[in-house]
């Protein structure tokens, strides 16, 4: 594994281009969303990426093939996966973008608390402890802002931390099954276990499928589905099988500054004190978190 002291400039600027699209996510959706149903934009992103994904593992001769033992693991994570989206989108739908990206990076946070308890050999240290809590305080403070908000802003806020928690259950679930697969089929088949549920969704419970349709919306919903969920986890998964996950999210404190600055940029949200304070503390609580600490001889 390479540290990330050792990265060159271009893989270091990748990675960070990486985090910066990847905070734009909520902003993305948020616009998708004045355009499709929260049901519908899943369903089409989901089919877009899986397609996107599909083609990719064709083009470089990926194995498509599984066990047929594994196809229970394989349903379980396109369940966690179709509920853990259902609630970021409805939550999303009625949150502001800033909120959202603030609100999912807690996930290591969650994560960890999770892997301590179903996962052998993973430790809290003290460390870890101070940048959770600044995480958590960060996210308590979004969670109190009323400034300039829309009243359902705060249940879309809380709905958006259910499906935080249950991304972490999924990545714990994906944790202990994944020695048995090629990691994108955990990817690609959820995908498509979960496209055609939320289509339906969509025809059941959103409102209207499809609201209106200009550059705009379209261009955002080919940002979550070609650029995030396709283009983006070839590009992270590449790089993290050459430098590891510890040199990657080192770098992850990017991600809840582009998307702040995104959403009051693009969405004009505002830059209340409590998001500005919730930004500092949940940057600062990634950097603690991930940061290693010299050792001594």
């Amino acid at each position: 594994m390479t540290p990330r002291s050792e990265f060159s400039s271009g893989t270091t600027a990748s990675i960070i281009v990486l985090c910066i699209i990847f905070g734009g996510n909520p902003v993305a959706i948020k616009l998708s969303l004045a355009g499709f149903g929260p049901f519908t934009n899943a369903g089409i992103r989901f089919a877009i990426a899986a397609a996107v994904v599909f083609l990719w593992a064709v083009f470089t001769r990926q194995p498509l093939k599984i066990k047929k033992n594994l196809w229970v693991s394989t349903f379980a994570v396109g369940m966690i996966l179709t509920t853990q989206m259902s609630l970021f989108y409805f939550g999303m739908s009625k949150t502001n973008a800033s909120h959202g990206v603030l609100i999912a990076n807690l996930l290591p946070f969650i994560v960890l608390v999770l892997s301590h308890f179903f996962i052998p050999g993973e430790n809290i240290t003290p460390q870890k402890i101070i940048g959770m809590l600044m995480g958590f305080f960060g996210v308590f403070l979004i969670l109190t802002d009323k400034e300039g908000l829309s009243s359902g802003c705060q249940t879309g806020d809380l709905i958006v931390l259910a499906a935080v928690f249950m991304w972490a259950c999924r990545i714990i679930f994906t944790k202990r099954v994944i020695q048995d697969f090629e990691p994108f089929h955990l990817v690609i088949y959820p995908f498509i276990f979960a496209a055609p549920i939320f289509l339906a969704g969509g025809i059941f419970l959103d409102p209207n499928m499809i609201i209106r349709l200009d550059r705009t919306i379209l261009g955002a919903l080919l940002y979550q589905s070609v650029v995030i969920a396709s283009l983006g986890f070839v590009a992270w998964n590449t790089l993290l099988k050459k430098h590891g996950a510890s040199s990657l999210h080192s770098f992850i404190f990017v991600m809840p500054i582009a998307g702040v600055c995104f959403g009051w940029l693009i969405l004009g949200e505002p830059l209340t004190v409590h998001l500005l304070s919730a930004l500092a503390l949940v940057t600062a609580g990634l950097l603690v978190f991930h940061l290693k600490l010299p050792t001594t001889a």
